[in-house]
């Protein structure tokens, strides 16, 4: 017998009296149907395509009228399974790991799958701790973003962003060369031959793989890197303020130039302020090229030209690829290896070169250890980054 309503007294839902949680076993009974009928057709499984149509109408809106909960605890039991994976990432802020932990959410949520999520910082031993943690807590896999993947894990793995060939793991990447070329093409095309460079930092996964495809597209194009015109993320603070500073390092070098192309895009919006702070109009006298499209690219002052990255859709396919492999078992075939094509995203940030090159005013006829001490004094400035902001 299905629980009878609560007394009006109870908790209420837009003026309708709550039902009690019910069993499976009871809303069989009232449906008239078999326990593992309902479970089939309430878990989507594929063997519920041979159930008709208006019985499951039956039973979803039973489930929906008697306010049926599954006991997932009771499910996990009976499959061995915790219908859980863990994701690694090296830390939660706007942007890079923001976007794929969106696409990975939407597709898990449509699966029936939780995940636990832990940032790792970059540290070594925090890292080997969150593995840890998350096999205690029986994720069934993991998806590593931006993460390095161990020799062998023990569980099904997916790495987004790595470039490492390792037992057990199926990386998702960037089709960096189409990246690198797609940029320098549209700085070329629009008169530019002095074009500044930020690298990533020395951890990330991307950096050395960018920066090659950067100079095999360079050199195809007939443009000359100039080490003096490449500068480096230096730390691991997600904040624009590593892009700032990089950008300083590149105006004290006294290097010409009238493009940038940057390591992401929140690298981009620190060297466009360091820019302006210099007497330098983006993009009247330096052209800006970011990397990612992140949420705010399009609303940045100007809206930032950047290589697109399809961040959401690496994470939906990281789901998907991992959920895959769980299904086929172990033992199995799988991918090593899943690329995805960016797309260069023109907005304002860019615009042909000017013919005059001109230095940093504010560095112009310093020699170089004034040009320094300068960099030095302007602390207070870089200090005051996040708080403007």
């Amino acid at each position: 017998m299905l629980p009878k309503k609560r007394s009006p007294g109870g908790n209420s839902h837009d003026g309708r009296a709550l039902r009690s949680a019910v069993s499976l076993k009871e809303l069989a009974a009232h449906l008239d149907l078999s326990p593992t009928s309902l479970s089939l057709v309430l878990n989507d499984s594929p063997r519920a395509s041979s159930i008709p149509q208006e019985t499951k109408a039956r039973i979803f809106a039973a489930a929906k009228e008697f306010n049926y909960q599954p006991n997932f605890l009771a499910r996990s039991l009976r499959a061995q399974r915790s219908y859980t994976l863990g994701v690694l990432v090296p830390e939660l802020s706007e942007g890079y790991s923001a976007m794929v932990l969106s696409g990975i959410e939407d597709h898990l949520l449509e699966a029936g799958y939780f995940y636990l999520v832990a940032s790792h910082r970059h540290d070594p031993e925090l890292l080997r701790q969150y593995r840890k943690l998350l096999f205690e807590r029986c994720v069934e896999g993991l998806i590593a973003v931006d993460t390095p993947c161990e020799d062998g894990p023990p569980l099904p793995t997916v790495a987004v962003s790595r470039h490492d060939d390792v037992e057990g793991v199926t990386n998702i990447a960037l089709d960096h060369n189409r990246a690198a070329t797609v940029a320098l093409e549209h700085l070329v095309e629009l008169g530019h031959k002095q074009i500044a460079y930020i690298k990533g930092q020395v951890f990330s996964s991307d950096t050395e793989v960018r920066w090659q495809a950067i100079r095999e597209a360079a050199l195809c194009l007939d443009l000359l890197v100039r080490p003096s015109l490449v500068a480096q993320l230096e730390g691991n603070s997600p904040s624009p303020e590593l892009g700032y500073v990089a950008a300083r390092e590149l105006l004290a070098a006294r290097e010409p130039f009238t493009a940038l192309f940057t390591f992401n895009d929140v690298s981009a919006v620190g060297a466009i302020r360091a820019f302006n702070e210099a007497g330098y109009g983006v993009p009247e006298d330096i052209s800006v090229v970011g990397f990612d499209d992140v949420y705010s690219a399009a609303y940045q002052n100007p809206p930032l030209t950047t290589v697109r990255q399809p961040l959401r859709r690496m994470g939906t396919l990281a789901a998907e690829t991992l959920l895959r492999r769980l299904a086929a078992g172990t033992g199995e075939e799988y991918p090593k290896l899943l690329t995805v094509v960016p797309d260069l995203i023109v907005r304002q940030s860019t615009s042909p070169a000017k013919t005059d090159v001109i230095r940093n005013p504010s560095l112009a006829g310093l020699p170089p250890e004034l040009s320094k001490q300068k960099m030095i004094h302007s602390s207070t400035r870089r200090a005051s980054f996040e708080s403007a902001d």
